[in-house]
């Protein structure tokens, strides 16, 4: 009914993904790999909400 409300939702979702994926290259790139780690595995948790999200409702 309110799908209007999910999409908004979900585009946070990405740009928070997006931005975690940036800030661990970032720690890659520094040489900083526990970070590196600990962001990457924030940012598939994050993606597995966004995939949840997009799946239709039965």
């Amino acid at each position: 009914m309110f799908s209007f409300f999910k999409n908004n939702s979900v585009k946070k979702l990405k740009k928070r993904h997006s931005m975690l994926l940036e800030q661990a290259m970032q720690a890659q790139r520094r040489g900083d790999i526990r970070t590196y780690s600990l962001l990457t595995a924030e940012a598939e948790e994050l993606f597995e909400q966004i995939k949840t999200a997009h799946k239709p409702q039965s």
